[in-house]
């Protein structure tokens, strides 16, 4: 089973930091994340969201001046067997 999981990579976690609570403060869920490796080799801090509140998340990130690298769409495959060994 594959799912696709959007991220919002920044080039420090100060910048991170400050959307996560101007997001929190919208009422948007965002989860602070690893910084996925096949996505960015900079930051180690991104948010992981939804992909119905991307244009609002954009238009947070315009309105408080927040600086991002871009909003990464990964492709994740889960596997429910994974680490089971009976």
């Amino acid at each position: 089973m594959s799912q696709t999981q959007y991220y919002v990579l920044f080039p420090n976690h100060d910048n991170g930091m400050r959307l996560y609570y101007e997001l929190k403060s919208l009422g948007i869920k965002a989860t602070i994340a690893p910084t996925p490796r096949s996505a960015s080799k900079c930051c180690g801090i991104s948010l992981l969201i939804q992909k119905q509140d991307i244009d609002v998340i954009n238009a947070c990130i315009e309105e408080h001046q927040i600086e991002i690298l871009k909003i990464a769409a990964i492709e994740r495959d889960i596997n429910p067997k994974r680490d089971k060994y009976c």
